[in-house]
């Protein structure tokens, strides 16, 4: 029997011992005659008297209890609900997120330079120390150096046409088109700038690539709101009027790893490396250099004989922690993550590198005004206008000290023990 066929086995008999087939038949079937609890009305206003309606649903349909209730709509939260109106809908309170911190981490770059404490928010014990350690590590070595390289956010509408003739000459009266586009899509925004449009031709179709420069926020709404407008000018002004068209054709790699990262931005693009004495490796990380390197190279290869995009250990733990402390789109870490960490054996010394070339982030609008969160760039100093690329610069400074202590903690056979001690609290099983 192949592995594969024993694995379904294993499932269907944990089923079945729970289940006979005839109950299993009846459990999946649809079911519009039994009655609805009730329904949850959406509402983006944000009130009081909503959020109890909203908790005396789920306290009568749920295993919700006032305890529970008291810790997620407590009272400073009810004090405050007006400075979420523009960022939930049915809020029925907050949910706390440990909140720890790192550094200093010395950063030599273009836009961020200096020495930066860190916060992070997670729930996973090690995340924290590992990279803090890391940030010890290359701060020792007189810090990383950074730079952005590139800068743009993308959306990415299609339009169909009934022939690839008509969408051939489409493509060439867009391109024509550009001045009165720009304008178009300038128009709907203070801030936005619409860079370029690049076309992508797919039988009768076509696919738009409308890069804009977004300033200091992340810029999805901006994008997405500008591309609209530009949309609809489309299709009012072309004289080959398409069939239908799309707004997000999901051609932009929103909110997924997307081999598109390495040939466009769409974020920050940036970069950070740090070259490491053998001595420094063995005080803070208990290895060496050569060890260190070959570690790299091995998992280097089971990245790409695994498929992944990029070749990383775990640029998502950092990015993810540092987007919830700072109150950026959290889902963004899922794009955000691609990218290709790189280590060198340079006369004894590591040379290590990380790139990431889809950091969206931003340090105005979205959920950078909320308290807690704004609290989390003030510790940063990157809060407001001029600071995003300083921003950008520091989450690769952050990645790469977290690469780094990974790496180290493999080699020296740390990282069970850490997760074992730091996660369960004790050195036994749990």
């Amino acid at each position: 029997m192949s592995a594969s066929k024993d694995r379904a086995r294993t499932i269907l008999s944990l089923i079945k011992e729970k289940y006979s087939i005839s109950k299993l038949v009846e459990r999946q079937k649809p079911k519009p005659d039994t009655p609805f609890p009730p329904s949850i009305r959406s509402t983006k206003k944000i009130s009081l008297s909503a959020l109890e309606n909203y908790w005396r649903i789920l306290l009568q349909q749920t295993e919700a209890d006032e305890t529970d209730k008291n810790l997620i709509a407590d009272p400073e939260t009810c004090d405050n609900l007006e400075v979420f109106q523009n960022n939930i809908e049915n809020c029925i309170g907050t949910v706390k997120v440990p909140l720890g911190i790192i550094g200093p981490l010395r950063i030599n770059g273009i836009f961020a330079q200096g020495d930066y404490y860190i916060p992070l928010a997670t729930t996973e014990a090690t995340l924290v120390a590992s990279y803090g350690r890391g940030a010890k590590l290359i701060s020792a070595c007189g810090g990383c150096t950074t730079a952005l390289l590139n800068d743009g956010i993308s959306r990415t509408p299609a339009f169909a046409f009934q022939t690839l003739t008509e969408a051939g000459l489409f493509t060439e009266w867009l391109n024509d088109s550009f001045d009165a586009l720009k304008e178009v899509a300038e128009a709907t925004t203070r801030f936005g700038k619409l860079v370029d449009i690049r076309t992508h031709m797919e039988g009768n179709h076509v696919y738009l690539i409308c890069e804009y420069f977004t300033g200091d926020a992340s810029g999805q709404n901006m994008s997405t709101i500008a591309t609209e407008a530009l949309c609809h000018f489309i299709a009012e002004h072309t004289p080959f009027a398409p069939e239908y068209w799309l707004l997000e054709s999901n051609f932009s790699g929103d909110k997924k790893a997307a081999a598109a990262s390495f040939f466009t931005v769409r974020g920050k693009k940036a970069t950070a490396e740090v070259l490491i004495p053998n001595e420094l490796i063995e005080k803070y990380l208990h290895t060496d250099v050569d060890t260190m390197y070959r570690s790299w190279r091995m998992a280097a290869l089971g990245g790409v004989m695994s498929g992944t995009i990029g070749v990383h250990f775990h640029y998502a733990n950092g990015l993810t922690a540092l987007y919830l402390a700072t109150g950026q789109d959290a889902a963004c870490a899922s794009e955000s993550s691609v990218g290709i960490t790189r280590t060198e054996i340079r006369d004894g010394n590591l040379y290590a590198s990380v790139t990431l070339p889809n950091i969206m982030a931003g340090t105005v609008g979205g959920g950078t005004k909320l308290p807690t969160q704004s609290a989390g760039l003030k510790i940063l100093g990157l809060q407001g206008e001029g600071k995003v690329h300083a921003f950008a610069e520091v989450c690769a400074a952050t990645c790469l000290a977290g690469e780094l202590s990974l790496i180290g903690a493999m080699c020296a056979g740390h990282f069970a023990g850490a997760h074992q001690k730091l996660a369960r609290g004790h050195n036994g099983k749990k």
